[in-house]
């Protein structure tokens, strides 16, 4: 016995190793960090609550913080209720059903960056821009997409929403093929209509799924950054910040500024915001 623990320990050395190195040293350093001042190069000197004091009075990072969650409350709920809708009549097709789930699924698979440049090509300006020259084929006056204060939150956030569905398709796939068939059998026994059996045994069922989908797809809007940076990298951030997200407003700060102390802090806050959206959605979403 004492033996094959000894082997457990072994194997578990590994990743607690990782973990350690890669995880909890880096968060730990941060938090420490983000009481301090370092430009990258002088030695860190004690700054105690001035960067949390500079956050709390930064009119830029308000603005950030509601363009942050205004990616969360918008992004979360649109692509959840999209890739189900996807996924519930895609299981119901037979008829070349692998090849149109890959093609939903291609879009995860494809590099942000180039995700990213592809859409700003669609955003451009006639004679360019994709959108706009079809808009003008109808007669419709073009649309200024990046470079309006009410387009450019949006513009970015439908690639965004479109990139994440194919996997939330796959997920909401695998828990709707994991319902017994039992259940669906004796409801058309019963002469159950489709509508009761969605809101009465397939999203009741699928709940486990929906929480994984709803926490996996709030942190990545809630850390969104490789398309706001590549989609308005003329004008980081959009125009007057309406659609820089936390994580760029971090980026520009350490390595713009090189307030390395300053983007801890705010490196802490995003933390702490992810941690809170997580815990109240999994308290939310639990089975009772």
């Amino acid at each position: 016995m004492q033996k094959r623990t000894l082997w457990a320990w072994g194997f578990l050395s590994v990743p607690i190793l990782f973990y350690v190195v890669i995880r909890f040293y880096p968060t730990g350093n941060a938090m420490v960090l983000s009481f301090q001042e370092w430009n990258l190069l002088g030695e860190r000197t004690w700054a105690g609550l001035e960067n949390y004091r500079v956050l709390l009075w930064d009119p830029v990072f308000w603005q950030v913080f509601r363009n942050t969650f205004m990616y969360l409350l918008l992004g979360t709920p649109i692509s959840l209720v999209l890739a189900f809708f996807v996924a519930y009549h895609l299981d119901q097709v037979r008829f070349m059903h692998g090849t149109i789930r890959a093609l939903y699924f291609v879009p995860f698979m494809t590099s942000a960056v180039a995700m990213a440049w592809v859409w700003r090509w669609f955003y451009q300006d006639v004679p360019i821009g994709l959108f706009n020259n079809a808009l003008a084929s109808i007669g419709i006056p073009q649309i200024d997409f990046l470079d309006s204060t009410t387009n450019a939150l949006p513009s970015i956030l439908a690639p965004a929403i479109w990139a994440g569905l194919g996997f939330q398709i796959i997920i909401f796939m695998a828990g709707l093929r994991a319902i017994p068939r039992s259940f669906y059998e004796a409801a058309k026994i019963d002469g159950v209509s489709t509508w009761t059996v969605l809101w009465e045994i397939t999203l009741p069922l699928l709940r486990p799924t929906i929480v994984f989908v709803v926490v996996l797809s709030s942190i990545g809007f809630l850390r969104i950054f490789d398309h706001v940076f590549n989609m308005t990298s003329a004008n980081p951030g959009g125009p007057l910040n309406t659609t820089k997200p936390l994580v760029l407003m971090i980026y520009q700060t350490a390595f713009d500024s090189y307030d390395m102390g300053y983007a801890a802090a705010q490196t802490v806050i995003l933390f702490l915001i992810l941690l809170v959206v997580s815990l109240i959605q999994l308290r939310l979403l639990r089975d009772r």
